[in-house]
Protein backbone atom coordinates (compact mmCIF):
# COMPACT_ATOMS: atom_id res chain seq x y z
CA UNK A 1 0.00 0.00 0.00
CA UNK A 2 0.89 3.40 -0.47
CA UNK A 3 -0.22 6.74 0.35
CA UNK A 4 -0.68 9.28 -2.57
CA UNK A 5 0.46 13.23 -3.05
CA UNK A 6 -0.61 15.13 -5.73
CA UNK A 7 0.96 18.46 -6.46
CA UNK A 8 1.70 20.59 -9.95
CA UNK A 9 5.27 21.71 -10.46
CA UNK A 10 5.82 25.18 -9.58
CA UNK A 11 7.60 27.64 -11.35
CA UNK A 12 10.74 28.11 -9.06
CA UNK A 13 11.49 24.60 -9.07
CA UNK A 14 12.72 25.01 -12.69
CA UNK A 15 16.08 25.63 -13.41
CA UNK A 16 17.99 27.46 -16.11
CA UNK A 17 17.55 23.35 -18.28
CA UNK A 18 13.62 24.03 -17.82
CA UNK A 19 13.58 20.87 -16.06
CA UNK A 20 12.72 20.80 -12.20
CA UNK A 21 15.98 20.80 -9.81
CA UNK A 22 17.36 17.71 -8.73
CA UNK A 23 17.31 19.06 -5.05
CA UNK A 24 13.41 19.40 -5.18
CA UNK A 25 12.73 15.98 -5.15
CA UNK A 26 14.00 15.76 -1.07
CA UNK A 27 10.90 18.83 -0.72
CA UNK A 28 8.65 16.45 -2.64
CA UNK A 29 9.25 13.27 -0.63
CA UNK A 30 9.16 15.37 2.91
CA UNK A 31 5.51 16.95 1.54
CA UNK A 32 4.68 12.88 0.93
CA UNK A 33 5.90 12.03 3.81
CA UNK A 34 3.99 15.13 5.90
CA UNK A 35 0.87 13.64 4.22
CA UNK A 36 1.88 9.92 5.05
CA UNK A 37 1.81 10.89 8.76
CA UNK A 38 -1.41 12.88 8.47
CA UNK A 39 -3.51 10.33 10.52
CA UNK A 40 -1.66 10.81 13.38
CA UNK A 41 -3.50 12.83 16.08
CA UNK A 42 -2.87 16.64 15.75
CA UNK A 43 -0.93 15.36 12.36
CA UNK A 44 2.63 15.67 11.57
CA UNK A 45 2.74 19.37 12.99
CA UNK A 46 1.60 18.11 16.58
CA UNK A 47 3.92 15.21 16.65
CA UNK A 48 7.02 17.68 15.29
CA UNK A 49 5.82 20.50 17.20
CA UNK A 50 4.30 19.26 20.67
CA UNK A 51 5.22 15.64 20.91
CA UNK A 52 8.89 16.57 19.40
CA UNK A 53 9.07 13.19 17.51
CA UNK A 54 11.26 13.88 14.34
CA UNK A 55 12.26 11.55 11.58
CA UNK A 56 16.26 13.16 10.77
CA UNK A 57 17.40 11.79 7.22
CA UNK A 58 20.40 9.13 7.56
CA UNK A 59 20.39 8.34 3.95
CA UNK A 60 18.83 9.37 0.77
CA UNK A 61 18.95 7.55 -2.57
CA UNK A 62 17.52 9.20 -5.72
CA UNK A 63 17.34 7.69 -9.30
CA UNK A 64 16.13 9.96 -12.02
CA UNK A 65 14.74 8.81 -15.44
CA UNK A 66 12.52 11.18 -16.69
CA UNK A 67 12.95 14.68 -16.95
CA UNK A 68 9.97 17.11 -14.94
CA UNK A 69 8.84 20.06 -16.03
CA UNK A 70 7.11 23.25 -14.90
CA UNK A 71 3.16 22.99 -14.92
CA UNK A 72 3.24 18.64 -14.89
CA UNK A 73 1.38 17.30 -12.24
CA UNK A 74 3.68 15.19 -10.44
CA UNK A 75 2.18 12.14 -7.82
CA UNK A 76 4.20 10.89 -5.66
CA UNK A 77 3.52 7.79 -3.99
CA UNK A 78 4.99 6.65 -0.02
CA UNK A 79 5.51 3.42 1.28
CA UNK A 80 7.47 1.82 3.92
CA UNK A 81 10.13 -0.42 2.40
CA UNK A 82 11.80 -1.47 5.81
CA UNK A 83 10.48 -1.04 9.15
CA UNK A 84 12.71 -1.53 12.36
CA UNK A 85 13.07 -0.63 15.82
CA UNK A 86 14.30 2.77 15.70
CA UNK A 87 14.24 3.21 12.08
CA UNK A 88 12.34 2.95 8.77
CA UNK A 89 13.45 3.34 5.11
CA UNK A 90 10.51 5.23 3.43
CA UNK A 91 10.38 4.69 -0.69
CA UNK A 92 8.96 6.87 -2.98
CA UNK A 93 8.04 7.03 -6.65
CA UNK A 94 7.23 9.97 -8.67
CA UNK A 95 4.99 9.67 -11.35
CA UNK A 96 4.36 12.43 -14.11
CA UNK A 97 0.29 13.26 -15.34
CA UNK A 98 1.38 10.85 -18.24
CA UNK A 99 2.09 7.97 -15.90
CA UNK A 100 5.67 8.15 -16.51
CA UNK A 101 8.13 7.36 -13.45
CA UNK A 102 10.51 10.08 -13.45
CA UNK A 103 12.22 9.37 -10.31
CA UNK A 104 12.66 6.39 -7.28
CA UNK A 105 14.03 7.47 -3.90
CA UNK A 106 15.16 5.57 -0.83
CA UNK A 107 14.60 7.80 2.55
CA UNK A 108 16.45 6.08 5.44
CA UNK A 109 14.98 7.92 8.78
CA UNK A 110 15.92 7.25 12.23
CA UNK A 111 12.73 8.11 14.87
CA UNK A 112 13.95 10.78 17.26
CA UNK A 113 13.70 12.84 20.09
CA UNK A 114 13.81 16.35 18.64
CA UNK A 115 14.99 18.06 21.69
CA UNK A 116 17.57 15.69 22.79
CA UNK A 117 18.65 14.90 19.19
CA UNK A 118 18.71 11.07 20.21
CA UNK A 119 16.90 7.94 18.60
CA UNK A 120 13.77 7.05 20.06
CA UNK A 121 11.95 3.35 19.84
CA UNK A 122 8.99 4.27 17.78
CA UNK A 123 5.79 5.19 19.32
CA UNK A 124 2.96 3.19 18.53
CA UNK A 125 0.70 5.40 16.64
CA UNK A 126 3.67 5.84 14.26
CA UNK A 127 4.71 2.10 13.45
CA UNK A 128 1.09 1.38 12.96
CA UNK A 129 0.91 4.52 10.07
CA UNK A 130 4.12 2.66 8.69
CA UNK A 131 3.22 -1.07 8.99
CA UNK A 132 -0.72 -0.22 7.32
CA UNK A 133 1.86 1.31 4.49
CA UNK A 134 5.01 -2.06 4.19
CA UNK A 135 5.34 -3.04 1.00
CA UNK A 136 4.51 -6.29 0.64
CA UNK A 137 8.10 -7.02 -0.83
CA UNK A 138 9.23 -5.06 2.02
CA UNK A 139 13.01 -4.74 1.95
CA UNK A 140 15.43 -2.12 1.18
CA UNK A 141 15.87 -1.82 -2.58
CA UNK A 142 14.53 1.54 -4.47
CA UNK A 143 11.03 1.33 -5.80
CA UNK A 144 9.99 -0.68 -9.02
CA UNK A 145 9.71 1.97 -11.82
Amino acid sequence: MAVVHTRAVRFEEVDAAGIVFFGCYANYAHEAMEVLFAGVEGGYPHLINVRRVGFPAVGLEVSYQAPLRYGDVLQIEVACGRLGNRSADLVYRFVRQDQVCVATMKHTVVVSDLDAMASVQMPADVRAILEANLQASAGTSMPHQ
